[in-house]
């Protein structure tokens, strides 16, 4: 391993030098060069039917100035920082060592905020400008990609709306910080097995529920089928359980959508749904103050009325 080392590290200086001294060499060698003229002290390449012709003139002094400091700034750099090879740098810099102390930095100026998060509920945290204005960052960054930027959820991935008053698995600063950080697993079966009349007929019973136009007689023939088999998870009324995330099927919110079509499909084919955890890649303040920004988005009018 360490002659592989060896041999990039000599590869890299090889490259440098080639590279360096042969701009270096032209910068040298252009300002002396002979360039054969005319004698109006033209090239003699014409354009536009010898209506354009090329002159030469010398290099302007700036620019030589110029070009001889930028080469001096260059050897400056790689005596200074990483980039000659194995050659560390007369510094010591790396990026890895910078990135650790601007973190170091920014830790030192986030603690107190941290602390004051680290002592206050959800809901205290729902009234914290400072709290509402991270989580309102670290959810565009991390949760915005499924729930959408303004947290209205996306029903083609199953993504909840996060800004109403209905909630998969319940709503309060707790349930919000436990879904956050360990994720959650929906898992709604297929019931194809029971035929399609039965699917049907189970659609318009559903429908039923939420108050939506459906066929009576095809609703009544599901009922007894709905409270033996889907009342286990959906309860006996439709009203849901958040302990397993089932939802509420009496209002007019739907995660996968309310049309005849999406219910049919729902029951006919089943849905899966997963919320990743979030401890790996979140601090325990992060979750906190993300939760309570999530939190306000469905407590507005609470606010309104303070």
């Amino acid at each position: 391993m360490s002659s592989m080392w060896s041999f990039w590290s000599l590869w890299v200086m090889f490259l440098v030098v080639l590279n360096m001294g042969i701009t270096f060499s032209l910068f040298l060698w252009a300002p002396r060069a002979k360039v054969p003229v005319k004698s109006d002290g033209t090239t003699g390449h014409v354009w536009a039917h010898g209506a354009v012709r090329e002159g030469l003139n010398n290099l302007p002094r700036w620019w030589i100035v110029l070009s001889g400091t930028m080469f001096v700034a260059a050897f400056i750099y790689l005596w200074l920082f990483p980039g000659f090879g194995a050659h560390k740098g007369r510094l010591g810099w790396i990026a890895h060592g910078q990135l650790a102390h601007e973190v170091a930095a920014n830790d030192a100026k986030l603690a107190p905020y941290l602390e004051h998060f680290r002592l206050r509920s959800v809901e205290q945290l729902a009234h914290d400008g400072s709290a509402l204005q991270m989580g309102k960052r670290l959810f565009e960054d991390n949760c915005a990609a499924c729930h959408r930027r303004d947290a209205t959820g996306n029903q083609a991935l199953g993504a909840p709306n996060l800004t109403d008053d209905d909630w998969l698995y319940g709503g309060t600063g707790d349930d919000l910080i436990a879904s956050i950080t360990r994720g959650r697993a929906g898992m709604m079966p297929a019931w194809k097995g029971l035929g399609e009349d039965t699917v049907n007929n189970l659609t318009e019973y559903v429908r039923g529920l939420s108050g939506r136009a459906h066929d009576a007689k095809m609703a009544a023939q599901a009922e007894p089928i709905f409270k033996t088999t889907c009342a286990a998870c959906h309860g006996p009324n439709g009203k849901g359980n958040p302990g397993i995330g089932a939802p509420n099927l009496t209002d007019s919110i739907w995660l996968h959508g309310g049309t005849r079509t999406d219910i049919h499909t729902t029951i006919h084919d089943g849905r899966q749904g997963a919320m990743p955890e979030w401890d790996k890649r979140l601090r325990a303040e992060d979750i906190r103050v993300t939760a309570a920004y999530v939190y306000s988005l469905s407590h507005k009018q609470d606010e309104a009325t303070q």
